[in-house]
């Protein structure tokens, strides 16, 4: 393979001067299809080059991707496609395959479809067979379409524009869509990002998480008009990302908590064989990351560690380096340039110092959004022109903001507040748990107990004594679960955030409420 400059995946590689004319070309099919300002092309896709071409070739028309999750089920997609109207879908054929009914409205209602064959090493990391990965019926190829296209005149996207849906952990998934902005503004909003992630030119960033994800996609989206190497990654995997890093000499990557917790578990013995001294900046976010985790991370790679709090919704909130984490443990830092970042209670007040609120915040550099139109629900979100996406926090003295929980997850048993995320942190750092979840189930007495629910490390048994031990010794015993129940794999998204509706369904079935 051409080791030069360029983007990555598997055995396969792009130069910067093909994938800028593959983008130009992409806007060019898209338009020839009737894409246009204002329209939606939603994109069905694993990590592949195809991704950014088909994003940007959207907004050089003045048209928005809408990035789906492809965990979603047929009845979801159909509901997403419903709901975001697309004009184009662009998606894998292994994707593809598994959703034909969705598919079939959607193209009743004038959607086109365009076809991606599926790459080598993505049928590879999910265990595909040839049959899936290749296109069936007559849509079009996009590769195909690609290669026959003209470029449009060259021009560069100034403007990244994309929906993301959000988990639709309550409620259905809702479209997050940016008001339009202006040049200047996506230039002080790239300048943000530029610092948030670490990016300048030349740097060689590594993409181990899912495009389809708002955090990873808002750095990769970036990193590719600066990277002078880019890598994706089909899946990640421990030992591969390390393999990775060594080989392109990695600088930048974004990654959440679970990735570092799954690294941290590799034996010492496989995590010395790689050399991973040319990372410059790592940036953690999309979820919680125990403070045990982060510490041994930056002892392992030095202070290059970073972290922010944010949201699809809000944006950056907060950011914290290597050095701010080891003087504060568990904070996720202050408030970043231009961020208006408050702690409010029921009734919208201010809290105090130390004491736990709802977080609501603003970043001045973000442009405002409608959950695509509904005004409805966007109102019940924000107070006093702040917005919230429904976590719990408090502020210490110095500024620091520390996450307690999402609102939703916060357990009330015998009238106390429990936050399952302490919890959770503290048994991840227990020896043979790979994964955990806590949360509440329905009591009789105190309305609600504390369940865990732990998946162990492949070759390790564990009992429901020895986690409640473990973690009598490092919590007060009101926190410890009262129940312990052992899985043999948790659900998780790739983006890292566990599903706990799922988890937590069948124990409140039947119960007139769910707290």
């Amino acid at each position: 393979m051409n080791q030069e400059a360029g983007l990555f995946s598997g055995e396969r590689w792009l130069s910067h001067g093909d994938f800028r004319s593959r983008v130009l070309r992409a806007g060019n099919v898209l338009a020839s299809l009737g894409v246009g300002p204002g329209d939606a092309v939603a994109l069905l896709l694993r990590n592949d080059f195809c991704f950014f071409e088909a994003t940007y070739g959207a907004n050089l028309v003045g048209a928005y991707a809408v990035p789906i999750n492809w965990h979603s089920t047929d009845g979801e997609l159909a509901y997403l496609l419903e709901d975001s109207q697309p004009r184009v879908l662009v998606g894998h054929a292994d994707l593809l395959a598994g959703v034909s009914d969705a598919l079939i409205n959607a193209k009743r209602r004038g959607m086109e479809v365009l076809v991606v064959e599926t790459a080598p090493e993505l049928a590879a990391a999910y265990s595909l067979t040839k049959e899936v990965c290749v296109a069936r019926g007559d849509d079009p190829l996009w590769h195909a379409l690609i290669e026959n296209a003209a470029e449009l005149p060259d021009q560069r996207v100034e403007v990244i524009q994309s929906m993301f849906y959000t988990s639709g952990t309550t409620g259905s998934p809702k479209g997050v869509r940016r008001l339009a902005q202006s040049k200047s503004g996506a230039e002080t909003l790239g300048r943000v990002r530029d610092r948030i992630f670490g990016l300048s030119s030349g740097i060689s960033a590594l993409v181990p998480g899912p495009l389809y994800h708002s955090a990873p996609n808002s750095m990769a989206l970036r990193a590719a008009q600066k990277a002078r190497t880019m890598v994706l990654m089909a899946r990640f995997d421990s030992e591969e990302c390390l393999r990775l890093i060594e080989k392109y000499r990695i600088t930048n990557m974004f990654m959440v908590p679970t990735m570092l917790v799954r690294l941290l578990k590799l034996p010492p013995a496989v995590r010395a064989q790689y050399d991973t001294t040319s990372l410059q900046y790592i940036m953690i976010a999309a979820a919680p990351c125990p403070a045990e985790v982060k510490q041994e991370v930056i002892h392992w790679w030095g202070p290059i560690v970073h972290e922010f709090y944010g949201s699809t919704e809000l944006g950056y909130m907060t950011v914290c380096d290597s050095a701010e984490s080891l003087r504060k443990p568990g904070t996720v830092g202050r408030a970043v340039e231009g961020a208006r970042v408050k702690a409010l209670d029921s009734n919208g007040n201010e809290v105090s110092v130390g004491e736990p609120g709802e977080i609501f915040g603003r970043l001045a550099a973000f442009p405002d959004f409608t959950y695509n139109n509904r005004d409805e629900e966007r109102a019940k979100i924000e107070r006093d022109g702040l917005i919230t996406c429904g976590d719990m926090g408090y502020f210490d003295a110095d500024g620091y903001l520390f996450l307690c929980d999402r609102v939703r997850d916060m357990v009330i048993s015998g009238g106390v507040n429990i936050y399952p995320a302490e919890i959770e942190a503290s048994l991840l750092g227990m020896p043979g748990v790979g994964d955990c979840a806590v949360f509440g189930i329905p009591h009789d007495e105190y309305g609600e107990q504390l369940l865990a629910i732990v998946q162990c490390v492949t070759g390790h048994s564990l009992t429901s004594e020895d986690i409640k031990t473990y973690l009598r010794e490092r919590i007060a015993g009101f926190k410890v679960p009262r129940r312990v129940e052992f899985q043999r794999e948790l659900p998780r998204e790739d983006s890292g955030k566990i599903f706990k509706r799922r988890l937590r369904e069948p124990y409140w079935r039947g119960e007139s409420r769910k707290i």
